[in-house]
Formats: structure tokens, sequence, C-alpha cells
């Protein structure tokens, strides 16, 4: 197996594995989960924290969600194609927020920290920048019927959808939200 190849096989094992132990995972579970030997993981990896750090890169990219994106019928209604965009990208910080925690939960000091390579700064804007360029699309075939620029539009859809990953109680549902906003909260 070719070393970048052997490396995303022993992260996508991994990142369960991590969100449910955290740093604690051991190399021992790791290996057989991935169905290696412990001292192939330090072949790929120079240490735990480098492994982690491969974890929360491959926890933020969010592929999968834009893959989904990229499937929403474009002829469906703009409501239907943004509930659909809700639930991938839903899904995805789900998946990033409980990795994120579990790796960084015992994290190193903040000196030793600053000191290593951050994983999050470039990721998470790309991140942000490949989902704002996907959900934007989703506006495209209404744009004549926005008050906003599609780029704002997406903006601040995902402003929105982005505090409500976060729910605080009696927050709204998705249909919900997305109903407010395309139509306000205040009736005509």
């Amino acid at each position: 197996m070719a070393p970048d190849d052997r490396r995303r096989m022993i992260v996508r094992t991994v990142l369960p594995l991590v969100v449910e132990h955290g740093r604690e995972v051991t190399t021992a579970q790791i290996a057989r989960a991935a169905g290696i030997g412990e001292g192939t993981i330090f072949r790929v990896f120079r240490d735990k924290d480098e492994l982690f750090d491969a974890c929360v890169e491959a926890a933020l990219d969010p592929a999968e969600a834009l893959e989904m994106i990229g499937e929403i019928p474009g002829e469906l209604a703009l409501e239907k194609r943004l509930l659909e965009a809700v639930e991938a990208l839903t899904a995805h910080l789900q998946r990033m927020g409980a990795a994120m925690a579990a790796v960084w939960k015992g994290r190193p000091r903040p000196e030793e920290a600053r000191n290593r390579k951050s994983v999050t700064g470039d990721s998470r804007r790309e991140s942000y920048d490949a989902m704002h360029s996907a959900v934007r699309e989703l506006f495209v075939p209404d744009a004549a019927r926005l008050r906003l620029p599609v780029d704002k539009a997406a903006a601040l859809f995902l402003t929105m959808l982005f505090a409500q990953s976060r729910p605080m109680p009696g927050s709204p549902g998705a249909a919900e939200m997305i109903d407010v906003f395309l139509h306000g909260a205040v009736r005509e």
C-alpha cells in the first residue's frame, strides 16, 4: 500500500476510536482496528499527536457533505434543496465537533501546543470556502427571486446553520430555520 493510502486508511479507521476514547485511545486499539502492527503506526506518523492532528484535518474535510450537496437536483424547490443541504452539513458539523472535542481534550499545555503546527487555521477556512461555494450553487437557480446576491445569501444561510448546529432549548428545527431565512419572521 502506498504511504499516503496507508495514512488515509489509518486516519479513517482511527477517527471513530478517537471520538469514542479521545486521546486515551491506545496504539494497540488503533493497530487492531486498522489490521496493522503497532510499529506501522509510527512509520507513518511521528507520534500520536501527529496522528491526532491528521484526524482533526480529516474531520474538517467536508468532502462527503459537499458530494451530497452536489447531488441535490437543481429542479427541487429552493426550500427542499436547502433542507437537504442542512442535513448533509449538520452531519458533517456533528462529526467534526465530536472528533475535535475528543482530540483536544487533554491537549498539551498551551506553550507546547503553540510550538506545534496548527491544523485548524487554513483547513477551517478552506472547509468554510468549499461549503460556501457548494451552498451558493443551491441559490443560483433562484437568484432572480432573492433580495440578496447569491454569495451573501449563502453566507447568511451558513451563519444561521452554524448557529443552529449548537441549538439552545427551544431552537427552531431545520425546516423552521429555512422558512424564516427565506420568508422572514414578520407577517406582511
